[in-house]
């Protein structure tokens, strides 16, 4: 199975190689500034033209893909960048890229051919707040036999903080292909990705017949239809503490603004404190993603078939009450981890209705509460006696839901694609519609506002 996948290390760079680092990732700005200052002058042209009347094959155009951004920035970069051969050609290329992608997401989302909230018009990045980031496509780029070294165009051999061997295997094998190099600075480090096409030897889950339902929460990260109960550390509530004395710290300090709103030069001590904020955040981040890695992995290797729910984190994280420890627990990068985790050990994960009573239904008779309040921490059923943890009742829902998927041939997120009733292949499985107590269960959406009349789409 060939995929496309990511290989992330950290970087040990010499004091010279920082600055080499520091210089790409300023040029990306600069180029994407350029060009943005470009196309916003071109785009004042051309209104100004319409309104002289000048006919619309005539109109100024605007350079707005990335060809048209490249061939632009070759011609002027000698009189806007005299230093330009500094630093490796794809490092502007990154900023134009990026400028691209942010125009074309900006139509789409005019049109309304993109999914999601409105997007702005791009704006100019600022050196003090953009991300230091760029991407290497061309040129000199390699592992070295050592496993602890990477070499990338213009910046030369660099020493890694971790050894590369997982990566190197494959190379050396022959079932892996480097497509790109990203550069990153992030929480005081400098990182490294690979972009690889890896050939993935096929895989099967310890107990491929099995199937678990993952309930995830709050007081608890998951609970399991096995009964097994992953608890929540909760990372960021155990941080709080150091990164309300670094907040208060860094506003106690010479920062860049005037208590009335004005622009200044920001002290030493400043920066010194907000990279120690910094630091604090991205130590809980990847204390997070590697508790959120070990369970997926774990449970995607071992089970056949994985069943989730599909939450409305955004909507859920409107409760003030809950929103630090919802955003603490990572519960959309579960369900995103799951997605090719059980693709590449050649299992199902099924995702439930976003209107599924998982926690109100009974496990055991199938009897549906009309109400059961979030403080309600006991599923007690109405109609038998059982008695169970409302957690673990909503898990051994969703396990079951797989039994129901199967028998009514229902989609699941990651099946083979097949063709709908229009003839259009459909992502994710064919058309049917499972529905367990009169609801479905794969992912719906709600009826829009003025509409009564719309039934749900099925995504």
């Amino acid at each position: 199975m060939k995929v496309v996948q990511a290989y992330r290390y950290a970087l040990d760079p010499a004091p010279s190689q920082v600055e080499a680092l520091a210089s790409h990732c300023g040029a990306a700005r600069f180029a994407f500034n350029w060009g943005l200052g470009l196309v916003k002058a071109a785009l004042d042209q051309r209104a100004a033209e319409q309104s002289y009347g000048i006919p619309s094959e005539l109109l100024t155009e605007a350079p707005w893909n990335l060809y048209a951004l490249r061939r632009a920035w070759n011609t002027a970069k000698g009189q806007v960048a005299p230093w330009w051969a500094e630093n490796s050609k794809e490092a502007y290329n990154t900023g134009l890229d990026g400028l691209a992608r942010a125009l074309k997401n900006w139509a789409a989302s005019c049109k309304g051919k993109r999914a999601g909230k409105p997007i702005g018009f791009p704006r100019f990045k600022s050196k003090h707040r953009a991300a230091l980031s760029c991407r290497f496509t061309t040129g000199t780029i390699r592992l070295e036999a050592d496993r602890r070294h990477v070499t990338l165009p213009r910046l030369g051999t660099i020493r890694t903080a971790e050894s590369t061997r997982k990566l190197a295997r494959h190379l050396e094998r022959g079932t892996g292909r480097i497509m790109a190099v990203t550069v990153r600075y992030e929480g005081g480090r400098w990182f490294v990705s690979f972009t690889c096409e890896i050939d993935r030897a096929d895989r099967s889950p310890a107990r491929s017949d099995a199937v678990v339902g993952v309930d995830l929460g709050v007081k608890n990260l998951a609970v399991l239809s096995t009964g097994e109960v992953v608890p929540n550390p909760k990372h960021h509530r155990a941080a709080l503490r150091k990164l309300r004395k670094l907040n208060k710290e860094l506003a106690r300090r010479h920062g860049p603004r005037t208590p009335g709103g004005g622009k200044r030069d920001a002290s030493a001590r400043w920066h010194k404190t907000k990279a120690a904020l910094g630091k604090a955040h991205a130590r809980v981040a990847g204390q997070r993603r590697d508790g959120l890695h070990k369970l997926t992995t774990a449970l995607a290797g071992t089970y056949g078939t994985v069943v989730v729910e599909d939450l409305n984190v955004s909507g859920m994280l409107a409760n003030r009450s809950l929103a630090r420890v919802i955003a603490d627990t990572g519960m959309a990068e579960v369900r995103r981890q799951f997605t090719y985790k059980t693709t590449w050990n050649s299992g199902r994960l099924i995702v439930a209705d976003r209107w599924f009573p998982s926690s109100k239904t009974c496990s055991a008779c199938g009897a549906v509460k009309a109400k059961l309040p979030l403080h309600v921490r006991v599923f007690d059923c109405d109609e038998c006696p059982l008695v169970m943890d409302r957690d673990e009742n909503a898990a051994r829902n969703l396990a079951a839901l797989a039994a129901d998927v199967a028998q009514s041939c229902g989609e699941t997120e990651n099946a083979p694609r097949e063709t709908g009733r229009d003839g259009n292949r459909r992502p994710g499985g064919v058309g049917v519609r499972p529905t367990i107590g009169g609801r479905s269960a794969v992912k719906r959406e709600p009826p829009m506002r003025g509409m009564p009349g719309r039934k749900a789409t099925a995504a």
